[in-house]
C-alpha cells in the first residue's frame, strides 16, 4: 500500500537524534504564541496537549515497547538490573533531599512537600528525550526494556507512593489546605500497567510483535513514533526564555551568597538540579565503569545506563503537582536539567555509540 510506504518513508525522520529538535521548536512556537494570546492560554492548551500524550500515546509506546521484547535470560537480567539502578537513583534521592532539608528551617508541610518534590523529580525523560537511543541498533533492546521500566516507576509506582503520602498528609492534618487527586491521576497507574501486561501476555502466549501484525504493526509503529517529537515539543514549551538567564544558572549550581535572598522554590529547584545532574550521574558511573570495565556486564547497558542517569527531569512530573509537589521549584529544575542536559546527551551517544 502506498499509504504504508509513507509511513515508512516518514518514520525515520521522527525517531532518534531527529527527535531533538522539537525541543527548540516547542520553545519557539510556545514562546510565539505568547505573544498574542498570553502565557496562561498557552499553558492551558499544552496541558491538555500533555494530558492526551499521558493517556493515549505513552500507554501504546509502552505496549509497543513490551510487545517488541522477546524475554530471555538476559533481557530477565537486565530488567532486573534495571530495577535495582532505578530503585537506587530514587533511594539517592531521598537520602540527598532528606540531608539538604535538614540544613533548612522548613515546618512540617515544607519538608514533606521538599521530600517529595526531590524525589519524584529524580524521575527521567526516558522515553522522550532517552527514545533517541533507541536509533542505535546495538542498544535498541536494552534502551527499550529501560525506557519502558522508567515508564512503570514514573507513571505508576511513584504516583502510587504520592498517593499513598497524600492521604496519610490528609489523615494527620499536614497539609493546610485540602487538595483532593483528580480522579484521572488516581486511575493512571492502574491505567498504564493494564497496557504493559496485556503487551507481555500477547507477546509471550501469541508470539505476536509490530513485525507479525503487519501493517497495522506499522501503523501502530507510525503512531509511538511520534510520541517522542510531541512529547520533546511539550517539553520545550515548558521552557520559559525569561529563566533562561546566567544569573538564574548561577543560582541553580553555586550555594546562597551571604544576604542573599533565595525562597523555598528556589531551594527546591536547587537541589532536585543538583541530585539529578551531578550527584546521581557521578555515582552511577562510579558504580557501573568498573562494572562494564571487567567485563560483568556487557558495553550497551553501561551506556544505556550511563546516558538515562544524565538525562533531564521529565516535565510530565507537571501533572504530579497535585500530589503535594512544589511548582515552581519542579519547572525550574525541569528547564535547567533540560538546557544543561540536551547537549551532554548529544556528544555521549555518538562517543559511546563509538566505543560500544
Amino acid at each position: 500500500m502506498a499509504f504504508i510506504g509513507i509511513l515508512e518513508g516518514i518514520l525515520p525522520y521522527i525517531s532518534g537524534l531527529w527527535t531533538l529538535p522539537w525541543i527548540v521548536v516547542g520553545l519557539v512556537v510556545s514562546y510565539l504564541l505568547a505573544k498574542p494570546f498570553g502565557r496562561e492560554s498557552v499553558n492551558s492548551v499544552m496541558k491538555k496537549f500533555g494530558l492526551l500524550l499521558l493517556f493515549v500515546f505513552i500507554p501504546l509506546l509502552m505496549f509497543r515497547l513490551f510487545i517488541n521484547v522477546s524475554f530471555g535470560r538476559e533481557e530477565f537480567i537486565f530488567t532486573g538490573v534495571t530495577f535495582g539502578v532505578l530503585a537506587f537513583m530514587y533511594l539517592l534521592a531521598y537520602l540527598l533531599g532528606k540531608m539538604e532539608a535538614k540544613k533548612l528551617d522548613l515546618d512540617a508541610m515544607e519538608k514533606r512537600t521538599f521530600l517529595k518534590t526531590i524525589l519524584t523529580n529524580q524521575g527521567r525523560s526516558a522515553a522522550f528525550v532517552g527514545g533517541a537511543i533507541l536509533a542505535i541498533d546495538k542498544w535498541a533492546v536494552p534502551a527499550a526494556i529501560y525506557i519502558a521500566m522508567v515508564g512503570v516507576g514514573l507513571f505508576a509506582v511513584i504516583p502510587y507512593v504520592l498517593s499513598v503520602m497524600h492521604k496519610h498528609e490528609r489523615q494527620n492534618d499536614i497539609k493546610k489546605e485540602d487538595s483532593p487527586l483528580p480522579w484521572f491521576l488516581k486511575l493512571y497507574p492502574w491505567y498504564l500497567l493494564s497496557f504493559i501486561i496485556a503487551a507481555v501476555l500477547i507477546q509471550h502466549f501469541f508470539g505476536v510483535d509490530t513485525g507479525t501484525l503487519g501493517d497495522a504493526g506499522t501503523v501502530l509503529f507510525f503512531i509511538t513514533a511520534l510520541t517522542i517529537p510531541a512529547a520533546l515539543f511539550y517539553v520545550g514549551s515548558g521552557i520559559h526564555p525569561t529563566d533562561l538567564k546566567l544569573d538564574e544558572m548561577k543560582k541553580m549550581i553555586f550555594p546562597k551568597k551571604k544576604g542573599e535572598n533565595r525562597d523555598f522554590d528556589w531551594a527546591v529547584g536547587r537541589t532536585a538540579f543538583l541530585t539529578i545532574m551531578v550527584y546521581t550521574p557521578i555515582i552511577i558511573t562510579l558504580v557501573f565503569t568498573p562494572l562494564m570495565f571487567f567485563g560483568i556486564i556487557p558495553g550497551s547497558w553501561f551506556a544505556v545506563i550511563i546516558i538515562n542517569s544524565i538525562l533531564p527531569i521529565t516535565s510530565t512530573n507537571m501533572f504530579l503537582l497535585p500530589y503535594g509537589l512544589n511548582p515552581k521549584g519542579t519547572a525550574l529544575s525541569i528547564t535547567w536539567t533540560t538546557v544543561i542536559s540536551i547537549p551532554l546527551v548529544l556528544v555521549l551517544i555518538p562517543v559511546l555509540s563509538t566505543i560500544f
